[in-house]
């Protein structure tokens, strides 16, 4: 889909997009032009991609991107029809080309759009509480309520029968229909994204989305990141507990339920039907497969397949968990 939130200022030729990122040209790339940055699995023709780690090889293999940003010792997983660009410290790479696409995605200001909700056309559609802002081009559906002190941020997407408690910010996002979210939430802010340095930390640009999709409930205080370069994803009839983070880029498929001040590492992705106890901690870019139950205080360092029973740090098999404990 078209991203409503972040304008693309391409297209660029190779060689300027390069020339501005400070980024080596020594194969002389000039003629194409680029249209937008993509990852791996979404890029086409006219796109450029990256790959930083052989845990994505497959993905590589089968990219349709017409140049990807990688490494020296990457480069051969990628296809023939994939120009090459090397580099020593690939997500540094990309996060400067991307800021040249979006220059708008690095900063979180504040919408200036947003009006008082009394003084616009959905005052007579929903319900609303006292001192509820409204942004430009927002579309709320049917059956909808917003709390107190909440802001909804111009470009927002607002499914039918959806309840928005009070003091929520709610940007970049794309929630479908019956979706309750709970009073205190931060949805599609950045994510914690950035390369350490000793003088000025380098922001990497959080171009995506947050999607929730139907039937879901977000619990009070809770913080969900919209993506870096793909989608946040909240599943179908997923329930997030109390002040339960999720980072940029993290997937929850359907009918999963999340207890209390469970932390999500960017990436990571969960199949349907996972049940998480309360204070657990997901590290990034881990697949936890479906059916899985993860126990609380866990920390998971590494895959889960389907049907799953961890427990502790690392998480282990919930028998061996028990076990070692007697």
């Amino acid at each position: 889909m078209n991203n409503p939130f972040f304008i693309n200022k391409g297209p660029f030729t190779i060689d300027k997009l390069l020339n501005l990122s400070d980024i080596k040209n020594p194969n002389n790339f000039k003629k194409s032009k680029i249209l937008d940055i993509k990852d791996l699995l979404t890029s086409s023709k006219s796109n450029i991609t990256f790959f930083h780690s052989k845990k994505y090889e497959k993905l590589a293999i089968n990219t349709k991107a017409s140049y990807c940003i990688t490494t020296d010792n990457l480069k051969n997983y990628l296809p023939s029809s994939c120009k090459k660009i090397i580099v020593d410290n690939v997500l540094i790479a990309t996060a400067k080309i991307t800021k040249i696409f979006y220059p708008d995605s690095i900063t979180d200001n504040f919408d200036t759009t947003v009006k008082d909700i009394s003084k616009t056309s959905f005052k007579k559609k929903i319900i609303f509480g006292k001192n509820s802002l409204i942004g430009q081009n927002v579309k709320i559906g049917k059956n909808c309520s917003i709390g107190h002190n909440s802001i909804i941020e111009k470009n927002v997407i607002i499914g039918n029968n959806c309840s928005i408690g009070s003091n929520v910010i709610i940007r970049n996002t794309i929630i479908h229909n019956n979706v309750h979210i709970l009073d205190g939430c931060v949805i599609g802010k950045k994510g914690f994204g950035f390369f350490p340095d000793k003088k000025n930390n380098f922001r990497y640009p959080q171009i995506g989305l947050v999607i929730i999709n139907d039937n879901s409930e977000i619990g009070c205080g809770s913080t969900i990141d919209r993506g870096s370069m793909s989608n946040t994803i909240i599943g179908k009839n997923t329930y997030l507990d109390n002040q339960v983070h999720v980072a940029h880029n993290v997937k929850i498929g359907d009918n999963c339920i999340i207890a209390g001040q469970v932390g999500f590492a960017g990436s990571s992705t969960l199949g349907n039907h996972v049940m998480i106890g309360g204070q657990a901690g997901i590290s990034g870019h881990l697949k936890i497969g479906n059916n899985v139950q993860i126990g609380g205080g866990s920390g998971v360092i590494k895959d889960i397949p389907d049907n799953s029973k961890v427990m502790g740090y690392p998480a282990k098999n919930l028998k061996d968990f028990i076990r070692e404990g007697k």
